[in-house]
Parts: C-alpha cells; sequence; structure tokens
C-alpha cells in the first residue's frame, strides 16, 4: 500500500484551511454590501424626504405671505368700513389650511387690536364734535329765543295788519331754525332749554303741532277722561319728540292726506298715538328707528346720515333720560304709527281745571264718552248730564295758598290740585269786578279774530299764498 507524504497532507490541510477562510470572508462581504445597499437606500429616502419637507415649508410660508398681504391689503381697510358701514362684510382667510392655527389666532388678534383703536378713536374724536357743536347749538339756540321774544312784544306793539302778518311769518320760520336747532343739541347731549309749567297734555300736543309746516293737516283727537297734564320737567321733552314724530309723518305722507293723532288714557298712563297714511318704512328701517328711539346704546353723529337726520336720535336721547317710551310701527292705514307712552308715575298729574282752565285751542274730549268734568257720577235715571244753565254754580270758597294732594286709589294716575293764594285770588276778583263784563258772542269774536290771525301768518311761510281773513271768515 501506496502511503501519502506527509507534505502533501500538510499542503492539502492549509488549502482546506484557506479556502474556508475565503468562504468566511465571501460571506461577510456580501452582508457588508448588503448592509450598505439598505443605507444607501433610507439615506436616499431620507434625502427625499427632507427634499418635500423644504418644498412644503416653502409653499406654506409664501401662503403665509400672502395671508400677511391679504390682511394688509383687503381686510384692514374692509374692517375699517365695517365699522362705519356695518352693512359691508369683512372678508376671511384666504387659505383654509390656516384655520384654527396659531397663524389664524395670531391675524385675528391683528384685527381685534386695529378694531378696538378705530372705535376708541372714532368715539373720542365724535365726542370732541359733540362737545363742540353742543356748545355752539346752545348760543344760537338762546339767541333764536330772544330773537322770539322781540318778535312777540313787536306784534304786541304794532297794529298794522301788514306788519303784524309779516311778524307772524318771521315768528313761524324762527320757530323752524330754533326746533333744528334743539334737535340737533339734544343729540349732542345738550339740556332741552325750556322750563315750563304742568301743562295739559292736550295743549303740549296742539303746542307740537303748532312748530311744523303743514300743521294745518294734523287732526287732534281727544280721548282722555281726566284733565291729564305732565309735569313741569318734562313738558319740552315730551313737546320735541311729539314734534319730531310729527314732522316725520308729514314729511312722509302727500300734502293732501291728514295725520291724526289720538290722546289716550290708561289705568297707569297716557299715550300720544300719531298715525299717517305715507309710504310707510321697511322692516330694516322700522328695526334702525327702534334702535335710535330705544336710546339703549351711545350715538355718534356719523351714524346719523349726509345730510344728519336728528329726529329720532334725539327722540331717543330723551327717552332714555326722561323714563318714557316710543314706539313706531306699520300703521293700519299703510303708513306708520308712533306710540308715546307716558308713564302716569312720576311724569304725569291731573290738574284742578277751575284753578287753571285748560286753552280754547286744545281740543275737547269726547263728552260723549266720557263724564263730565263737573261731576264724575250722573244723577240715578239720566241718561246724559243736565244742561249748563240748569247746574247751579258752586258757591265760592277760599283757596288754601299750599297744594292739597287728592286721594288716589292704587294704580291710578297721581292728582294735585293747584291753587292760588288767597291774595292773589282777591286781587284777580276785584280786577274782574273793576271790568265790564263781556257777553259771550264778544268774547267768541275776539277768539275768531285771533285763530284767524294766526292762521293767516303761519300759512304765509308755506309756498302757497296765505288766505285773507275775509277768506277765512267766510270758510
Amino acid at each position: 500500500m501506496t502511503s501519502i507524504p506527509e507534505a502533501l497532507l500538510w499542503c492539502l490541510s492549509a488549502g482546506t484551511a484557506a479556502a474556508v477562510v475565503l468562504a468566511a470572508l465571501s460571506i461577510r462581504a456580501r452582508g457588508q454590501r448588503a448592509d450598505l445597499r439598505s443605507r444607501l437606500s433610507a439615506a436616499e429616502e431620507q434625502n427625499s424626504a427632507t427634499l418635500h419637507s423644504n418644498t412644503e415649508l416653502s409653499a406654506r410660508l409664501r401662503a403665509t405671505e400672502a395671508e400677511i398681504r391679504h390682511l394688509a391689503g383687503t381686510r384692514l381697510p374692509d374692517l375699517t368700513l365695517a365699522l362705519a358701514h356695518p352693512h359691508v362684510p369683512v372678508p376671511g382667510l384666504m387659505d383654509a389650511r390656516f384655520a384654527g392655527t396659531e397663524t389664524d389666532q395670531a391675524l385675528n388678534a391683528v384685527l381685534e387690536q386695529v378694531s378696538d383703536a378705530i372705535t376708541k378713536e372714532r368715539a373720542r374724536v365724535d365726542a370732541a364734535a359733540q362737545s363742540t357743536l353742543r356748545g355752539a347749538t346752545t348760543t344760537i339756540q338762546a339767541l333764536l329765543y330772544r330773537l322770539q321774544t322781540a318778535l312777540q312784544d313787536m306784534q304786541h306793539r304794532y297794529d298794522d295788519p301788514n306788519v303784524a302778518q309779516d311778524l307772524l311769518n318771521a315768528d313761524f320760520l324762527n320757530e323752524q331754525a330754533l326746533r333744528r336747532i334743539q334737535a340737533t343739541g339734544v343729540v349732542c347731549g345738550a339740556w332741552p332749554g325750556l322750563t315750563r309749567e304742568d301743562s295739559y297734555l292736550a295743549e303740549l300736543v296742539v303746542g307740537a303741532t303748532s312748530r311744523l309746516r303743514g300743521y294745518e293737516r294734523v287732526q287732534v283727537s281727544n280721548q282722555l277722561r281726566d284733565p291729564i297734564a305732565v309735569v313741569a320737567r318734562a313738558v319740552e321733552p315730551i313737546a320735541i319728540v311729539v314734534t319730531e314724530l310729527l314732522a316725520n309723518a308729514l314729511h312722509h305722507s302727500h300734502r293732501e292726506l291728514p295725520v291724526t293723532i289720538t290722546l289716550q288714557q290708561g289705568n297707569r298712563g297716557a299715550s300720544v298715538i300719531v298715525d299717517d297714511y305715507g309710504v310707510g318704512m321697511h322692516d330694516d328701517e322700522l328695526k334702525a328707528a327702534m334702535e335710535l328711539l330705544s336710546g339703549d346704546d351711545d350715538l355718534l353723529l356719523t351714524q346719523l346720515g349726509d345730510p344728519p337726520r336728528s329726529g329720532f336720535a334725539a327722540a331717543g336721547q330723551l327717552v332714555r333720560q326722561y323714563g318714557f317710551g316710543v314706539h313706531v310701527e306699520p300703521s293700519p292705514y299703510g303708513g306708520v304709527r308712533a306710540v308715546v307712552y307716558i308713564p302716569g308715575d312720576p311724569l304725569l298729574t291731573v290738574l284742578d281745571e277751575s284753578a287753571q282752565p285748560m286753552s280754547v285751542m286744545a281740543p275737547l274730549p269726547h263728552r260723549s264718552a266720557v263724564p263730565d268734568r263737573s261731576s264724575s257720577v250722573l244723577p240715578t235715571g239720566s241718561a246724559t248730564p243736565p244742561p249748563a244753565a240748569a247746574q247751579p254754580a258752586p258757591a265760592a270758597q277760599p283757596a288754601p295758598s299750599y297744594e292739597a294732594p287728592v286721594q288716589q286709589a292704587e294704580g291710578e294716575l297721581p292728582r294735585r290740585r293747584r291753587r292760588k293764594p288767597v291774595s292773589e285770588l282777591d286781587e284777580s276778583a276785584e280786577r274782574t269786578a273793576s271790568l265790564p263784563p263781556r257777553s259771550p258772542e264778544e268774547t267768541g269774536s275776539r277768539w275768531a279774530a285771533l285763530q284767524r290771525g294766526t292762521e293767516s301768518g303761519r300759512a304765509a311761510a308755506q309756498s302757497e299764498p296765505p288766505r285773507s281773513p275775509e277768506g277765512n271768515a267766510q270758510s
């Protein structure tokens, strides 16, 4: 048997070991190549994600810049317009992706800060304007009152009918200017400017009617049960409100259509109801009018329009200050109905007609529905009160020199009897006894002449020529 040389065995062993080593190295190299390929793939994916993220960041940055430009160029200017004109819309975000994000919150914070700054500045400027205008209107109003007094003195001084008619025309024009100045001053926070005595509500309405052009179209219906009067401090404010409501009714209705006023008495107050047959008001106009008449919100002069409409605004200021109410609604006659509600406590009282008789110019209540003022209870079994000639004259009694309160039931209007001092009554009785008595025909003739002269003078202030006294007497 042939034996393998020992050297050859060593060679075969060395070759086998080298092969094993080479195989191990080959396997390790393949693993490293696979690992490198996976790492390279991950690096490529990361690089791709980074590029995509950079692209999104760039797009978002451009969108943010566009939103800022949109804020400065569109949203802020529209916001300033919307603060003056609420119907102007303020646009929102251009890109809906920013909704609810920090960017959206930051932009809204800018809008709120700008809005607050503009609102405060507008209020400051408007307050300064109102202060200046209030001082100017107060001075002009005082001058117009002095002019009114001078014209009235001249009317009593001159007997020439032509001069008297011209003075009446000038007095009526002065009344128009005084009404406009007075309403403007009230809007700016000024005092109405007059202090009057307690006045009958019917007299107040007639006085408010006489301040307007077209007063002859106003028809007053007195449905009051008692001789109700307005307390002194509220007479002029309520007269201003009624005048402005009548001016609105006369202006927005045809000059041949009447404007009716109804005086109603309730359990806890009285109402002045103004109805016109004009063009009416839309829902949004009624809403805006009620906002002005409520007097709840502070008013800016810029909200009155151009030219400014101060009637409802002045009424709202007086409503807030004196505590009565004004409501406007569609009239059943197709126009507008305005209601002035005057609470009995504390703005109304009941006067004693024997101590303070009502003016003959005031409309009398409908006696068919209201008991006689001299007696609140009719005789039993009679359908009508006895004639004036059959009623016995009351015996003269000395009047106290104080105001005696009258007992009233809960919920009724406050009553107060006004009495003159005894000395004044005695002097008045002596003067009356020294004058010759006038017949009813003479008294009626004097009042008719006064009414004809007043109507002729006020009619001259209108566009059509005034009617002559002869024509009025014939009509």
